[in-house]
């Protein structure tokens, strides 16, 4: 369990089990478990775990949040290599930033944590990479409205050739 708290993703087995079975053979928490589990399960269900050692399904493990995804064992490893697939397809610069602001502004106030974050983002604000994305979005923007438009006039018009006036 202190291996998976160490990934910012979680994908389980509907099969899989977790726990702190270092209990059993007087084997201290080294891992960051201590530090990691509290802040993703909160205290008392990391203390919990740490504590007695039991083992809980990945049903629980999703309602706790040390997982964000459950998927059948065989399809495990596709589901991972697709949101691989997904992350490495997007823009690395603000990825970075944003994951970096996260961690730095962890444990701070949220002041400081927006401030970290405007410090780290704003040199991608203006970079060619996000100018190129959000003209991207734009003409997004403005076929789905298109779209939206033409739909809008083809219902006008049903409605008119039924005899009813808008």
């Amino acid at each position: 369990m202190e291996m998976a708290a160490w990934c910012d993703i979680r994908i389980a087995s509907t099969r899989a089990e977790f726990g702190c079975l270092e209990r059993r053979w007087n084997v201290p928490l080294v891992d960051g478990g201590t530090q990691r589990l509290p802040r993703i399960l909160g205290w008392g269900r990391a203390m919990d775990l740490v504590l007695t050692g039991r083992q809980i399904d990945a049903r629980t493990a999703l309602e706790w949040g040390l997982v964000t995804e459950l998927t059948e064992p065989e399809a495990l490893l596709p589901r991972a290599q697709a949101l691989a697939a997904q992350m490495a397809a997007y823009p690395q610069g603000s990825l970075r930033t944003d994951k970096q602001a996260m961690m730095r502004g962890w444990g701070s106030t949220l002041e400081e944590g927006l401030r970290v974050e405007c410090h780290l983002g704003m040199p991608h604000v203006k970079s060619a990479e996000t100018e190129g994305g959000l003209a991207r979005f734009q003409k997004r923007k403005k076929k789905r409205r298109k779209a939206q438009d033409d739909r809008r006039r083809v219902d006008l018009y049903k409605m008119n050739s039924q005899g009813i006036s808008v």
